[in-house]
């Protein structure tokens, strides 16, 4: 139900101020997201290429190690502990995400194959640690992801609907006062022109008898 009276202009403008506030807001949050959006795009870029260009390293020779040791030794030269990876979390406009991502490697037991499987545990490791930060920064890609897109729909909500509707609302309320004072305005001078002539009525009356 709409507001009306002059107490319901003031609820009214006090809210479309609000929200137009909060739509300046909105905009300044989605331009500061899509800044960072864009930063962590080209790192992530950057982390997939290393990622890939490592894995693809390790890979060659892993292949190349299993056919000079064997696939035997290279279990032997597997680590007996799991990497453990420590997250690192950053935060832009209350987007908390993950950033510079700590990957802490088990101690490698000593390899007593050749230098193929030497090298292939240490591109490994390598390659390890390309892939966690190509992860981290792409977890934090789409949480800011997400966050822009809500940013907009929220931003388009209150610039397309809310802030219309709250100035359509205070422009019927407007409408509404100025016919209430133009109708009371009009009454007061019906009022004072039938007083005017009720009081003017019987001297005039006067008159007419002393001329005559």
């Amino acid at each position: 139900m709409s507001s009306t009276g002059r107490a319901g202009k003031v609820r009214v403008e006090r809210r479309l101020m609000t929200a137009r506030h909060g739509a300046r807001l909105l905009d300044r949050k989605q331009h500061i997201l899509a800044d960072e959006l864009e930063r962590l795009q080209l790192r992530a870029e950057l982390t997939r290429t290393e990622w890939e260009e490592l894995a693809t390293e390790a890979a060659l020779w892993l292949r190349r190690a299993a056919a000079l040791d064997g696939s035997g030794r290279i279990e032997t030269a597997a680590p007996p502990e799991s990497a453990r990876v420590q997250l690192l979390w950053g935060s832009t406009m209350g987007v908390a995400y993950p950033e510079d991502p700590e990957c802490h490697l088990p101690v490698t037991p000593p390899a007593g194959g050749s230098s193929a499987l030497s090298y292939t545990a240490a591109v490994h490791r390598s390659a390890l640690e390309a892939g966690v930060r190509y992860a981290a920064v792409q977890r934090a890609e789409r949480l800011l992801t997400a966050e822009l897109a809500a940013t907009r729909t929220r931003q388009r909500a209150v610039e397309n609907r809310w802030i219309p509707r709250l100035e359509k609302e205070l422009m019927d309320i407007r409408r509404q006062l100025d016919a209430q004072e133009l109708e009371e305005s009009l009454r007061l001078r019906w009022a004072a022109d039938r007083n005017a002539g009720t009081t003017r009525g019987p001297a005039q009356d006067a008159d007419r008898k002393v001329g005559a």
